[in-house]
C-alpha cells in the first residue's frame, strides 16, 4: 500500500480511531493537521462535509483518491491493509461489533454533552445519560478489551472517548466509572495500549482543557 496522508484536528475523536487503526496495522502515512476553526481552501475542496477525518490515497498516474467519515475510512483499511484484522471473521459478530461502533459515537455525543454543560441541569442530565450507557457496557464487555483478548475496532472506537475522561480527571474526579469495574479495567487496558498513546499530540490535554474551559464547561468549576 503506497503512503497514505490523514487529514487531522488534533482534538478530533474521529480523527483518533482512524490513527490507531493505521497503528495496529502497521500502515505508513503523514498526517496534516488542519483549523477547524479556519479551513483552508485545499480541504474545503477535498471534504464534501468539511469535516475530519480524511484520507488521501495515492493512486498511479491518477490524482490522489479521497475517503471520508471515520466509519469508511476504518472500513477501506480493514479492507485493504495487509496484516491483523480489526474486525470480527465471523458476519454476525462482525456486525454486532459495527453496531457498538455505532453506541461509541453515542457515548463521544453524550461525552460532549458533559463536558460543554454550563448548567448543573444539563451537566446531570448528561451524567445520567453516560451513567445508562455505561450500564450497558459494564453487562457487555468481556476484558481486558470488548471482546477479550483481542483488540478491534471497537476497541479504537472507545479509546478517544475514554480519553477525553483521562483528560478531565486530570484535574477534577467525574465518578463516572466508580461503580463499573469491567469498563474501568478496560479503559486501563486501552490507555496503556501503543497505539492509543500514539494518536494524538503530546499536548492533548492542555490543547483539550483549554478547549472545555473556552466553553465554560461546569465540570470544571470545580477545579478552578
Amino acid at each position: 500500500m503506497s503512503k497514505l496522508t490523514l487529514i487531522s484536528f488534533a482534538l478530533c475523536p474521529f480523527v483518533q480511531r482512524a490513527v490507531i487503526a493505521l497503528k495496529e496495522k502497521n500502515v505508513p502515512f503523514d498526517v496534516v493537521y488542519i483549523d477547524l476553526a479556519n479551513k483552508p481552501q485545499w480541504f474545503l475542496d477535498i471534504s464534501p462535509l468539511g469535516k475530519v477525518p480524511v484520507l488521501k490515497v495515492p493512486r498511479d498516474r491518477q490524482e490522489d483518491a479521497v475517503v471520508f467519515e471515520s466509519a469508511v475510512i476504518l472500513e477501506y483499511l480493514e479492507e485493504t491493509a495487509p496484516g491483523v484484522k480489526l474486525h470480527p471473521a465471523d458476519p454476525l459478530e462482525r456486525a454486532q461489533h459495527r453496531a457498538w461502533i455505532e453506541y461509541g459515537s453515542a457515548v463521544l455525543g453524550d461525552l460532549y454533552r458533559f463536558g460543554s454543560a454550563k448548567t448543573a441541569t444539563d451537566l446531570d442530565g448528561a451524567r445520567q445519560t453516560l451513567l445508562q450507557k455505561f450500564t450497558r457496557l459494564e453487562q457487555t464487555v468481556v476484558g481486558p478489551f470488548f471482546a477479550g483478548e483481542k483488540f478491534s475496532y471497537v476497541d479504537a472506537v472507545f479509546a478517544p472517548a475514554f480519553r477525553q475522561l483521562d483528560a478531565v480527571e486530570t484535574v477534577t474526579d467525574t465518578g463516572l466509572l466508580d461503580a463499573f469495574p469491567k469498563v474501568s479495567d478496560w479503559r486501563k487496558a486501552l490507555a496503556a495500549r501503543p497505539s492509543v498513546k500514539e494518536a494524538v499530540p503530546a499536548d492533548f490535554v492542555d490543547l483539550y482543557l483549554l478547549r472545555l474551559r473556552g466553553h465554560e464547561a461546569l465540570v470544571l468549576k470545580a477545579a478552578a
